[in-house]
């Protein structure tokens, strides 16, 4: 099943594992079963170290990965972990033989302290790019914690499953039955809705910074880099690292780097940060900054962080169509993601609402997956480039509206239409369906910065050459700023032009 290439990196993988593995399997006569077994026996026999051994586990085809001779590890899988959860597998198989997880010794900490039991269930869909981030977030726990349990569930192979808890993103996530959340989270995330937050207090006596950060994407990141290289006191805040890009699947522009993945490259970010003395402030949102003697910025949960100097690098967002049912159906039929999401609308009809690249390239996609992908475009003409129109109007199973102004999204408990008009005529037409895709562009996630200063009218943050914004001390980069291009590596360069601002401007002041 494994090509020799992906045989050849798991073996050297497989010559990392610290103790025997004991991998018990729950197989039926079904094809998923049999693929299932087909790929554990490919796997074990690439070493000694692993064992199979025949069980009856909670779920079939399934399989969990033990130490041998140990109590059951609570790592479980239910279905082939292949596609971007692979990676997943491995890192499983390397953990439970007793490897430590790359994770921050606070957070194991925190890990080992929580009491009580925790059976977490995850249903993901093996193409999507956020799911892993999940599956081996839980996983690591469930390794430090013997209170912790988790089954990677792939929806494709338990659609009876998926239907009946009408699961309609994905990663979703249950915990002891109840739904705990959906959406990429980070094990940090997760740890706060079962752990105590800190206090604000933590965040209020800090030190007064240098430079301090607001936000986590590739032009903070990169700010902080900076910053730090000049041996001047350094923080960054982050509601989650890496921003946006840890959206993005593939990246073949990131120069000098032919291929990446966005979550791959947020990893790197993170890691490359860590390497130097910056105050790293995970799951924190800023919602209000003001200039006084130094600069202060308050926290979500109340604590004001102050700096000599701020650099925000708050990135942008989806942008959301605004109408009724978008909100309500969110998750339900609603999303943002076509490749984490298509393969959950399988043979179902769905729309993209857009027609940029990003709006086109998703229809394509889709229309590989599903029985039919209606696009409606607000303006006169879609917007993507020629050839991408050109594959979309060769699809059989795709129809294109144009001119149309979307007025709603219906549904009852999941979505089951939507409802447009022509903006000429306002002539209405309503398409029974079952997912809708936006992708309309990003909105700069600047709200929280209203009257502090000055923006343009679609939000974004005036700078200038030195990423200097009108209020002195505060600079500002990336894509929360009216730079005339969104770029990965603009974004980074940008946000090492205002780090070396904030310090020019701190030996001139």
């Amino acid at each position: 099943m494994l090509d020799s290439d992906i045989k050849q990196q798991l073996d050297q993988y497989l010559q990392l594992l610290e103790s025997d593995l004991l991998i018990k399997v729950s197989a039926g006569s079904d094809s998923v079963s049999q693929e299932m077994l087909a790929f554990l026996d490919e796997l074990a026999s690439m070493s000694s170290r692993i064992k199979l051994e025949n069980a009856e586990l909670a779920r079939t085809p399934s399989f969990s990965v033990n130490r041998a001779g140990a109590e059951d590890s609570g790592v479980a899988f239910a279905g082939v972990p292949l596609g971007h959860e692979f990676t997943s597998l491995v890192l499983a198989l390397l953990q439970v033989s007793g490897r430590a997880p790359k994770v921050d010794q606070e957070v194991i900490d925190q890990i080992k302290g929580i009491k009580g039991t925790y059976a977490f269930e995850s249903y993901i869909s093996l193409t999507c790019h956020n799911c892993p981030d999940v599956v081996q977030a839980l996983n690591v726990m469930s390794v430090l914690n013997p209170g912790i349990s988790h089954t990677m569930i792939d929806g494709a192979a338990f659609k009876e499953e998926v239907e009946s808890k009408e699961v309609m993103a994905v990663p979703t996530v249950y915990l002891n039955g109840e739904f705990f959340g959906s959406g990429r989270m980070s094990i940090e995330e997760i740890l706060s809705k079962i752990v105590e937050a800190p206090d604000p207090s933590e965040f209020s006596n800090k030190e007064p910074f240098d430079v301090l950060v607001i936000g986590g994407g590739p032009s903070g990141a990169s700010a902080a880099i900076y910053a730090a290289r000049k041996g001047i006191r350094t923080g960054i805040v982050a509601e989650r690292f890496g921003g946006q890009v840890m959206d993005t699947v593939g990246i073949e522009n990131f120069i000098s780097v032919k291929y990446t993945e966005g979550a791959k490259l947020a990893a790197s970010l993170e890691e490359h940060v860590k390497e130097y003395n910056v105050d790293v402030m995970k799951l924190q949102k800023a919602v209000r900054l003001e200039k006084k003697d130094l600069v202060e910025v308050e926290l979500e949960n109340g604590g004001v962080l102050k700096s000599k100097t701020v650099i925000l690098s708050t990135g942008a967002r989806w942008r959301n169509v605004n109408v009724p049912g978008e909100a309500e159906f969110k998750n339900k039929g609603v999303a943002y993601c076509p490749h984490c999401d298509g393969p959950l609308f399988a043979g179902k009809r769905v729309a993209v609402i857009g027609g940029g690249n990003s709006g086109v390239e998703a229809a394509i996609d889709l229309a590989g997956i599903v029985q039919h992908v209606s696009v409606i475009e607000f303006g006169t003409e879609l917007k993507a480039d020629s050839v991408l129109q050109d594959r979309l109007y060769s699809l059989p199973n795709v129809t294109v509206y144009k001119n149309a102004q979307t007025t709603e999204i219906t549904g009852t408990d999941k979505v089951n239409g939507i409802t447009f008009v022509d903006r000429d005529s306002r002539e209405e037409t309503h398409v029974e369906l079952e997912g809708v895709f936006v992708q309309i562009g990003l909105v700069p996630n600047t709200e929280w910065l209203a009257d502090t200063l000055e923006r343009t009218r679609m939000g974004e943050i005036v700078v200038d050459r030195h990423g200097a914004t009108s209020v002195p001390g505060v600079f500002a980069a990336g894509d929360c700023t009216n730079s005339a291009y969104k770029q990965i590596i603009i974004s980074m360069g940008s946000g090492a032009t205002a780090a070396l601002g904030a310090f020019d401007y701190l030996i001139r002041n």
